[in-house]
């Protein structure tokens, strides 16, 4: 009998019109069988997986569409179960770069062998049904191979060699010379005046570098060593390629043409690396950014991946720990919001992190520090072609403005920009603290006309889907406070929401006002205000509201420990609510959330 969805019982993938979540139940369950499959659904991994609130941060995806860390090509071939030979190819790619690996290493011939034969198995399992990400597929195998061979990276002296050659090159004279180098043509095209000069050197050197960046023949082979300034000269000369050279140095606000128009704004630019021995030359941009001004955050891999350089590397690699020694390593997965910005505004021009993840870009499975510090900087420049794979071979649009630099198909760097969501609303920690010192300054306009301030803190968003009646509750019981009280001056948390906040920018604002000492009265929400809110309303108290105060808001259970700190410097300051040894049963939001983590797996949102 047909089920009116064709042969293989599922509609046609389209990219260009992706399917949303709850259009189909056959393709809902092919779905959900996909991210299964993959360990990629929050929902049946959610230690490992990053929440779709933690997506959110990075990418911009349409409402009930998911996000999939793959081109979409190779999704819509799963998708549609062809097993296409594109994706045949991948898998083949993958085993063979894990028997290669074998026959490399594995010195018995019992040993390789026996692993030949278990990793071929374990293939033929993973591949059977089609269903499996390459990408996931390898680092599958390939954590099979270091658990049985306990190996703790395969590639650890190879990444060294490339990284202390790459290191030689750079440090070596007729390098140098060649960077420097200025000849009659660049004089010429210089302008006239010399507060321009500087603009016009600084693109042209970046331009080098960046041509440069992409030469792993420099750092995979001797080649190298017999360079003379004339070699150099010609591989430092090529031309940039990609619709993204111009809008890059408009963002980094250096022009070859006409100069840099100014001191430039600082950025903060998130650095993602590839592989050894180019990570020097990136370290070598990065140094010269930061010259400029411009802040950068260098991400690395959480542990071996081929020659991929990780954050291992970053803290044990002789060499490229002696050029990091200066940097800030950000070790913490789950750096929170204030953390990252008390270090963003740190004289530290350079930070590293590693993304939490051992495969080529997989947003799903980032950590929390590498989710919050993609949605504070100002752009990404990404390297190699696989991380350009993951951002412009899919139809997802990202919250941040994305450079990728990579090799084309003639053999030169090419930059590539795909430009942030254009609905993505930002909020930077100045704009945040821009809006913190307007609430400040009419709390500082109320007492000078001798009124009471009062704080309100209550619950907005620790129901899941409650957040309307959770702002009308809190600001119909505050406009009753208002009429029973004179001369008061009552902050509703609930009046500043905006579209686009979350837990993290919220309490990131308003613990610049609560630390202001300007606050007489702060008040915790009790059960007795929320009977009464309904009571206003004409209407019983609705099942999920009975029995709630401050204390079921994670927010407020963090601002019960502001509230305390401050009443120290502040002791004139009074405290009413539920008392503090209440405040005990939330821990920490789950990122980009308005309540709670545990709350995940005991509320229907």
């Amino acid at each position: 009998m047909s089920d009116g969805h064709g042969s293989m019982g599922l509609p046609a993938f389209n990219p260009e019109h992706p399917y949303r979540a709850g259009e189909d139940p056959i393709m809902d369950a092919w779905y959900t069988t996909f991210f299964i499959e993959n360990h990629l659904d929050y929902s049946a991994y959610p230690d490992c997986v990053a929440s779709p609130e933690q997506v959110r941060f990075m990418v911009y995806a349409e409402e009930n569409e998911r996000y999939y860390p793959c081109s979409d090509r190779m999704f819509g071939s799963i998708m549609r179960r062809e097993k296409s030979r594109c994706l045949q190819e991948k898998y083949e790619d993958v085993l063979h770069r894990i028997l290669d690996l074998i026959d490399r290493q594995i010195e018995n011939e019992w040993d390789k062998t026996f692993l030949r034969c278990l990793f071929k198995s374990k293939y033929q399992h993973e591949t059977r049904d089609g269903l499996m990400i390459p990408s996931r597929l390898e680092k599958r195998l390939l954590k099979l191979y270091l658990d049985r061979t306990q190996i703790d990276d395969p590639y650890l002296c190879e990444k060294a060699g490339r990284n202390k050659q790459a290191f030689r090159m750079l440090s070596s004279e007729a390098f140098q010379k060649a960077l420097n180098h200025i000849d009659e043509g660049d004089l010429l095209s210089f302008p006239a005046m010399l507060s321009e000069i500087k603009g016009c050197v600084d693109c042209l050197k970046l331009q080098r570098l960046f041509a440069l960046s992409v030469e792993d023949s420099l750092w995979e082979s001797d080649v190298v060593l017999q360079y003379t300034v004339e070699d150099f000269l010609m591989l430092l000369g090529r031309s940039l390629a990609g619709d993204g050279v111009e809008p890059l140095w408009d963002f980094l606000l250096v022009h070859r043409k006409q100069g840099a128009s100014g001191m430039p704004h600082p950025k903060k630019i998130l650095w993602l690396v590839d592989e050894a021995g180019g990570v020097m030359v990136d370290l070598a941009i990065i140094r010269y950014l930061t010259q400029l001004g411009h802040k950068v955050i260098i991400s690395f891999k959480r542990g071996p991946l081929f020659t991929k350089v990780d954050f291992y590397d970053a803290q044990e690699d002789e060499i490229l720990c002696r050029e990091l020694e200066d940097v800030l390593l950000m070790k913490e997965q789950r750096l929170g919001k204030n953390e990252l910005v008390h270090i963003l505004k740190s004289d530290k021009n350079i930070m590293a992190i590693c993304d939490g993840t051992r495969e080529d870009l997989n947003l799903l499975l980032a950590s929390t520090t590498f989710a919050r510090v993609f949605k504070e900087v100002d752009c990404i420049i990404s390297k190699g072609p696989d991380q350009r794979r993951r951002f412009f071979d899919t139809h997802f649009r990202f919250t941040q403005d994305i450079y990728s630099i990579a090799k084309d198909e003639n053999g030169v760097a090419s930059i590539w920009y795909k430009a942030r969501h254009p609905a993505v609303i930002k909020f930077s920690h100045k704009d945040l603290e821009k809006k913190a010192q307007a609430i400040i300054s009419q709390m500082e306009a109320a007492k000078q006309k001798g009124m009471t301030v009062i704080f309100y803190s209550g619950i907005i968003g620790s129901i899941p889907g409650r957040l309307a009646m959770a702002k009308r509750i809190m600001s119909i019981f505050i406009r009753f406070l208002k009429e029973q009280s004179a001369n008061t001056f009552i902050i509703n948390p609930s009046e500043y929401y905006e579209a686009g906040m979350d837990a993290d920018d919220l309490m990131f604002m308003w613990e610049i006002v609560q630390r202001s000492c300007l606050i007489d009265i702060w008040r915790f929400q009790l059960y007795d205000d929320i009977i009464k809110a309904f009571e206003i309303m004409g209407t019983k108290v609705p099942p999920e509201w009975v029995g709630k105060d401050a204390t079921f808001s994670t927010g407020c259970t963090k601002e019960m420990k502001i509230a305390l700190e401050v009443q120290k410097q502040h002791p004139e300051m009074q405290i009413i609510g539920p008392s503090q040894e209440k405040f005990l049963r939330r821990e920490e939001y789950g990122i980009g959330k308005m309540y709670d983590r545990r709350l995940s797996e005991i509320c229907a949102v």
